[in-house]
């Protein structure tokens, strides 16, 4: 589970110690849209944690004036994602479907 995100590679391995400390091990990604080899150690990374040791994980973050990554009710991302495409879709459809019929 992503328990924080981080602003470049030195910050999350900065906050993987920390967790690490408390016995929480911890791994990180590349966030969407940074997972090309050109930024290599920049842009953002989630710090992602077991789900056994996220509450543990948050409880050290807030100690540490860090601000863990907000829970999201609702939808996840992929399905944000495929439905923002529908969406998107449908609209040109219409516009393609209109521009035929009037003109």
């Amino acid at each position: 589970m992503r328990v924080v995100s981080a602003a470049n590679q030195s910050e999350a391995e900065f906050i993987q110690g920390m967790l690490l400390e408390e016995g929480v091990p911890s791994t990180t990604r590349r966030a969407a849209g940074f997972d090309v080899p050109d930024f290599l150690a920049g842009g953002p990374r989630d710090v992602l944690v077991a789900a056994s040791g996220y509450h543990t994980a948050r409880e050290v973050l807030l100690q540490a004036e860090i601000e863990p990554a907000a829970e999201r009710a609702g939808m996840p991302r992929s399905g944000r994602l495929a439905l923002g495409l529908l969406v998107g879709l449908a609209l040109v459809f219409a516009v393609a479907w209109a521009g035929t019929e009037l003109f």
